[in-house]
């Protein structure tokens, strides 16, 4: 096996007449969505990914090979593998990253001086510990963004959430800092992971559930272009939660105490399925834990009393 780098290999080696970077390798284990966006993307950031590496199914090599032509890479299968980069990236469903560590595991016995990480929001870098065991440093490296299929996201300015061995947090903070352009990178407790990715939930997936709440309260209403009618309000939102944080950018009848206005909308909106019941438990959360009026009395309006 190809001789690895050492994390000082990472840093840029200065002297009084040239400034060296070093060379970057890493590879990409998984050309899904994720494995896609972040391979590209560090590609773009100077980085030499060397490998591409999928399962054994057609499907997946198309993808690996495809993805592999588009920046100078091999791609592979985990058994025919080179395994000659200093960091690999796992960027596989959750339920397949243990299992891929110990396939990974089994090709080689010595894994000193290697990095490994996973790209998972949720699992910690213990389910790498077949490879720590073997002597990589393991870490789990999770990009704070939403990934549909066919989109490009930009990750500049995408936070990181980094957690694991030390050489392995240095090393995944130093990716993500290339990849995002500097942005914010967050070094997290293992125990905290799981909150950590809970964040990222009811900021994209469970936001947009609430949106889809949204298009079919405005289709009852007669509106056909909901995205037309809620677009500059929601933005305005948005960017006054992110200046302000949410109790500056809380608005609207609950926090005027306007008890008549919210009884009129939970009348109204026995009309959608769902919303009645999604209503109460929003409004309860403001009551509870944002500046309102007529507390009192809105906690009486929203039990339809």
């Amino acid at each position: 096996m190809q001789c690895c780098v050492s994390l000082a290999d990472w840093r840029l080696n200065i002297s009084p007449q040239k400034t060296v970077a070093p060379q970057k390798t890493i590879a990409i284990v998984g050309p899904g969505n994720v494995g896609r966006v972040l391979a590209l993307a560090l590609h773009r950031a100077g980085f030499r990914v060397t490998e591409i590496i999928a399962r054994d199914e057609p499907s997946s090599l198309r993808k690996a090979r495809a993805l592999a032509k588009r920046i100078g890479a091999s791609a592979s299968t985990v058994a025919g593998a080179k395994l000659d980069a200093s960091v690999l990236w796992l960027c596989v469903t959750d339920s397949a990253i243990a299992q891929v560590a110990g396939e990974l595991a089994k090709r080689a016995a010595d894994w000193k001086q290697k990095v490994v990480l996973h790209a998972s929001g949720a699992l910690t870098s213990a389910e790498l510990m077949p490879l720590k065991h073997n002597g990589a440093a393991v870490g789990s490296l999770h990009p704070m963004n939403t990934f549909v299929v066919g989109s490009k996201p930009n990750l500049k300015g995408t936070p990181f959430g980094v957690e694991g061995d030390g050489v392995a947090v240095r090393v995944g903070r130093e990716i993500a800092k290339k990849i995002n352009g500097g942005a914010e990178v967050f070094t997290l407790k293992p125990e905290s992971k799981v909150l950590y990715h809970a964040v990222g939930s009811f900021s994209s997936p469970l936001l947009v559930s609430l949106l889809n709440v949204v298009e079919r309260i405005a289709e009852q209403a007669g509106i056909n272009k909901p995205n037309a009618l809620v677009g500059r309000i929601l933005s305005q939102t948005l960017e006054n939660f992110l200046q302000e944080g949410s109790n500056v950018a809380f608005s609207g009848p609950i926090r005027r105490g306007d008890v008549a206005t919210v009884r009129k909308h939970i009348v109204a909106l026995k009309d959608v399925p769902g919303a009645t019941e999604i209503y109460a438990v929003l409004a309860r959360n403001a009551l509870d834990n944002l500046p309102v009026r007529n507390a009192k009395d809105l906690r009486r309006a929203i039990k339809g009393k």
